[in-house]
């Protein structure tokens, strides 16, 4: 999605007109608000509901809010939850079917009228992580069409990195922290002696056409190299890094390091690394049933390879130990996906860091490995 060079000055309330010019276009604005103790991804009536001051403190298996000085509402790292709770739920009826009294069945499918979503606030490394994704549920051999109804009508509203966090790893991964494609509108927050604003870019026709409908200024050269710096500066603050080498080829020739088993040792196999992942996408189906028996529904759901009846064949499950399961799955992310998808599976948004209850971090399992290898 190339850059349109269209620019302009928010302010606060420029973003609340942002939202409002969305939701009169009949989107349901999604974006981060605080909840529970955390930045988390929700329906937003307005830019009020953004975490206004609020950052986050994150290392390996910890994650805190913390108060703000500077008022900043995209100051804050991302939280338990990625835009795949939206365009792929983690529950998603697909059919119902009903038997009558003469015993004949019928099958409706359950799919309504999918939201037209404006998701505010999309980091870059999420972007990224969209990109794969249409890639596997909507460009591949096996199409998933909710995932392609929801995401057609997506309207995407990047914010640019600042301020990275300790667990955050997107620049050796090649995805942040400056928005570079995919975006219809991408933002970067400012607080300086010009004051507490937001430069906008459109991405797209229909991001110059929203931004056209917004009360702004016109971006001029000093806020853009203002913005440009403080993107700049965040390369430099990355928390984490993956190490620089070929990671498909270190992981495709690693099946029987000893890493495996010191990694297995810690590994609870809980899947929280899988949940929180903005990439992972696999699924199950249930089917469901009523006392009767007349009637039935089939229900798609998130599942994990870290599960132990993922790959369970008649007999017993393919991969028993935490082991061989830790390895599919990061073998998987970091090297086989490019066979599959041309591409790597991870754009170093550091969740599965943060939201692994033992701090298993994966930037450091990879450098193990690569030390192993060159032992």
């Amino acid at each position: 999605m190339p850059d349109t060079g269209q620019t302009a000055l928010l302010d606060r309330a420029g973003l609340d007109a942002l939202v409002a010019a969305l939701t009169a276009d009949g989107r349901t604005v999604v974006g981060p608000t605080v909840r529970d103790g955390a930045v988390v991804l929700a329906e937003l009536d307005g830019a009020d509901a953004l975490p206004w001051g609020w950052g986050t403190e994150l290392e390996a298996g910890r994650y805190r809010l913390v108060r703000r000085d500077d008022g900043a509402a995209f100051a804050h790292t991302s939280g338990p939850q990625s835009w795949k709770s939206f365009l792929h739920p983690q529950r998603e009826k697909l059919w119902d079917v009903d038997r009558d009294a003469a015993g004949e069945l019928t099958v409706c499918p359950a799919r309504n009228e999918p939201p037209s979503y404006a998701f505010l606030g999309v980091r870059p490394c999420d972007l990224r992580a969209i990109a794969i994704q249409d890639r596997v549920l909507a460009g591949g051999h096996f199409r998933d069409d909710g995932y392609a109804e929801r995401r057609s009508g997506a309207f995407l509203i990047a914010a640019e990195c600042t301020e990275p966090g300790a667990t955050c790893f997107c620049v050796s991964m090649g995805s942040g922290p400056a928005a570079e494609a995919g975006f219809d509108l991408a933002l970067t927050e400012l607080i300086d002696t010009g004051g507490h604003r937001f430069l906008v870019r459109a991405g797209s026709a229909e991001g110059a056409r929203i931004l056209d409908r917004v009360p702004s200024e016109k971006g001029d050269t000093t806020t853009s190299d203002a913005a440009r710096s403080a993107v700049d500066a965040a390369r430099d603050r990355m928390g984490r890094a993956m190490p620089p080498m070929d990671l498909r080829a270190l992981l495709g020739a690693s099946p029987e390091a000893e890493r495996w088993d010191d990694v297995a040792a810690r590994c609870l196999t809980c899947g929280n690394c899988t949940m929180v992942c903005p990439t992972c996408f696999c699924t199950t189906t249930e089917e469901v049933t009523d006392l009767t028996g007349d009637h039935a529904e089939r229900w798609q759901r998130w599942d994990s390879c870290f599960d132990l009846d993922f790959s369970y064949l008649h007999g017993g499950p393919v991969r028993a130990s935490a082991r061989s399961r830790y390895r599919q799955w990061l073998t998987h992310k970091l090297s086989t996906w490019h066979d599959q998808f041309d591409s790597t599976g991870c754009v170093g948004c550091g969740r599965c860091i943060t939201w692994c209850p033992v701090g298993i971090d994966i930037t450091e399992e990879v450098n193990a490995l690569a030390e192993e290898a060159r032992s």
